[in-house]
């Protein structure tokens, strides 16, 4: 069976483990390829690779670094289309899907190509009597990132570019379940010039995650997956000395105002609580309609754009939704929704009945389902279910709306449908969560800017990419420099004046 193998020092290596781990095709339900759990020894190859390459990546001027970034981005344009196919094939997403992780994985690359704009330090002269100061921001060495099954090349491309372009020399650890996309990558970036060991590759489980983690080279550690791994990356990060971003789950929330456009307000509903099957951070999983009646004409919107979702394979001819990612997945989601009967939430739409197309049997699917008169206490409403499920609160008025969303765990995104600036102004004063859409159902800030939520979403100080993202992988170094005068300088070298010449 093929084995997708770790990217160490440029090559393609098999390595010193032998635990393995199944890849499956989510939509067939069998196994496709196997990957081999990193140990201690694979941990070390990375490690030294990466270690060896930083001192020349490092001093390389930071516009050479860009170029770099200018070429990667010509050739992940070029193979979208590869890219889109693995990831369907590996994590189960329909093909436009895949193909928009690297429209907004390619945005950061961009960004990176004026980093020597970015990067500039600061300089002060003479602020003592023959003294001046500067700054500068240096990278920190080898750091590390540790990936999410549901954006197997986006969040990569999130944090790859701006860690190597800041001098950085980077091992990836990607999730295990969809781990191919990665290699591809490494293929580009080799392509596009980068020195072999500034890029690799470590598949793994935990043992990988640890190993970084408490490896004393590797300087930062930055994370994308649940809640619970997050504060426990955070953590063993911070107690072994190293920076950490870390972001964790969600819970977003979509509040619909009685003046909202209701189809408008439906449409984005759909595409962004059921897209990717819900597994994904940015995912409206709460809707909020304000009013009984608003309540009932979202519902009475709802059900038959549910109802209508073209549900395949992702390489299937015009599929809206493909199946979750594997097994345990599909058990997780199927179990909540059984706990919202059992909790007194009404069943709308029950996706557990949903029959695979032909030849797809085995698939992991599910459909749309839809909760009515959910409440905070419910689980349903309290955890993150990460599946193609919608529930519904009812809000009797917009603090109410707006106050479920500031009180909730987490702070990651919320959005407001509404043609009421005031309320949309205060909306954006006063939510208490990271990302915010008004009228924008999937609030995904652009590369200028940077990604992360607020409370238990993100564990750390600095968010993803964007200027912070800079000043993530980077450190500030300030220089403090007293001179000789000009006098006592000539006269110690026995400079001539232009006079005497």
């Amino acid at each position: 069976m093929e084995e997708v193998l770790h990217y160490i020092n440029g090559q393609r290596v098999r390595g010193a483990s032998q635990r393995m781990s199944d890849i499956y095709n989510p939509a067939l339900g069998q196994v496709i390829r196997q990957v081999p759990l990193g140990d201690k020894a694979d941990l070390e190859a990375a490690v030294a690779s990466a270690k060896a390459a930083f001192p020349a990546w490092s001093n390389m001027p930071v516009a050479r670094r860009a170029r770099h970034m200018f070429k990667l981005l010509d050739l992940l344009q070029e193979n979208v289309d590869a890219f889109a196919r693995i990831v369907s094939e590996e994590h189960g997403k329909v093909l436009d899907d895949a193909a928009g992780e690297i429209a907004r994985g390619s945005e950061v690359v961009e960004f990176c190509c004026s980093m020597p704009q970015m990067i500039e330090g600061r300089y002060d002269s003479q602020i003592a009597t023959g003294m001046d100061q500067f700054s500068l921001r240096k990278p920190l060495g080898v750091v590390a990132g540790i990936t999410p099954f549901n954006f197997p090349i986006m969040i990569p491309l999130w944090m790859f570019p701006m860690a190597a372009t800041c001098g950085n020399t980077f091992i990836l650890k990607p999730s295990e379940r969809d781990p191919s996309a990665s290699l591809l990558l490494a293929d580009l970036i080799k392509e596009a010039g980068i020195p072999d060991g500034v890029f690799n590759v470590l598949h793994g489980d935990k043992e990988a995650v640890d190993g970084l983690l408490t490896h004393p080279d590797v300087k930062a550690i930055s994370f994308v997956g649940s809640t619970p791994i997050a504060q426990y990356v955070s953590s063993t990060g911070w107690a072994n000395g190293k920076r950490v971003q870390a972001l964790g789950g969600a819970k977003n929330h979509m509040i619909i105002m009685p003046d909202a456009n209701m189809e408008q307000a439906a449409d984005a509903l759909l595409a962004s609580a059921y897209g990717a099957a819900g597994e994904r951070c940015m995912a409206i999983s709460v809707a909020v309609p304000v009013g009984e009646e608003t309540a009932d004409k979202l519902i009475e919107a709802m059900v038959p754009r549910i109802e209508g979702l073209k549900i395949g394979p992702g390489t299937g001819e015009g599929v809206e939704m493909g199946p979750l990612v594997n097994q345990p997945a599909f058990d997780r989601v199927s179990g909540y929704i059984a706990k919202g009967v059992e909790e007194g939430a009404k069943l709308v739409l029950d996706g557990r009945g949903f029959q695979a197309p032909q030849g797809y049997e085995g698939g992991y699917f599910l459909g749309g389902s839809l909760f009515d008169n959910v409440t905070p206490d419910m689980s349903i409403y309290k955890d993150e279910i990460f599946g193609p499920v919608l529930s519904v609160v009812r809000a009797d008025d917009y603090e109410q709306a707006r106050d479920l969303a500031t009180n909730h765990l987490y702070g990651n995104g919320v959005a407001l449908f509404t043609q009421n600036g005031a309320l949309a102004r205060d909306f954006a004063e006063n939510v208490e969560v990271g990302m915010l859409g008004i009228n924008v159902p999937i609030p995904v800030p652009t590369a200028w800017h940077s990604f992360g939520g607020w409370k238990a979403s993100i564990f750390g100080d600095l968010p993803m990419f964007g200027k912070d993202g800079l000043l993530f992988w980077t450190r500030q170094k300030n220089v403090m420099a007293r001179y000789p005068n000009a006098q006592t300088a000539m006269g110690q070298f026995n400079f001539k004046r232009s006079s005497d010449i």
